[in-house]
């Protein structure tokens, strides 16, 4: 079996595979500090609530955008598990190309969407990943990494009205009834859901325009990807296990060179 591990900013995510099927995915969360031991157990013991034995791991892979917990996550695979983790950076085979202008800025959970997009749903594709930001990114017919837009996440922003507003509350992410607020929780409601859908079509229409490919499809990911995805037309696809698939596509394209 292959563990994949997620690391964003928010949540670390977890998938194990059985070859191409997905058998479980949990989540833990990235920002409580933990020593190696402390990461050791916490995976140890959500795999077996799922029926799966450390030894059951033969391979895992890590994508990671928060660089100070890798060493005690990776410190953890090895004691725990004892397997080797591959982990996702410049030099690794993806079979993307990133044709920007400094591709090794473009962070690794960019690279494994892009790498899931293409390599299921193929291209030219337009990858829309809803976490702590929000990114779009597009990726050619060739499989090139071609250009990305990154704005505020739904949460971030959210955040941000109820930490710098002293009078506006902490308040569930979820569509109001109408946009026509009369009250503070739906008028917040209404902002940051019905801004997000805006902000996607607008930045959807404009790379379409701006790149000029024909029919682009349009994929989205994250958390709450799916709220977006049901309230537009220019999302395509909802896939919320998309970057968990990118990293099993590109740990099989390493299996040559293990």
């Amino acid at each position: 079996m292959l563990l994949v591990m997620d690391v964003g900013n928010t949540n670390i995510t977890l998938g194990v595979f059985d070859g191409e099927k997905l058998e479980a995915t949990f989540r833990i969360t990235t920002k409580i500090s933990r020593t190696s031991d402390e990461y050791g157990i916490v995976i140890r013991d959500l795999l077996l609530l799922n029926q799966i034995e450390a030894g059951d791991i033969q391979a895992v892979i890590v994508s990671s955008v928060v660089p100070n917990v890798m060493h005690s996550l990776t410190s953890s695979v090895l004691k725990y598990i004892h397997v080797l983790p591959i982990i996702v950076a410049p030099g690794i085979k993806t079979g993307i190309r990133i044709a920007t202008e400094n591709p090794r800025q473009i962070g690794a959970d960019r690279i494994v969407d892009a790498v899931g997009a293409f390599e299921l749903y193929g291209g030219p594709v337009i990858v829309i990943d809803y976490g702590t930001a929000t990114t779009y990114d597009l990726v050619d017919a060739s499989g090139a990494f071609v250009a990305g837009v990154t704005a505020p996440g739904i949460r971030t922003c959210a955040q941000a009205l109820w930490e710098e507003a002293a009078k506006l509350p902490e308040i569930e992410i979820v569509k109001p009834k109408t946009i026509l607020a009369q009250e503070t929780i739906s008028s917040m409601q209404a902002g940051l859901v019905y801004g997000q859908i805006g902000q996607t079509e607008y930045i959807i229409d404009h790379m379409k325009k701006e790149s000029a490919f024909e029919h682009v499809k349009v994929v989205a990911t994250g958390g709450l990807g799916k709220l977006i995805a049901t309230e537009t037309n220019s999302i395509d696809i909802y896939d919320p296990n998309l970057t968990l698939q990118g990293m099993r596509l590109i740990y099989e394209k390493q299996k040559g060179s293990l």
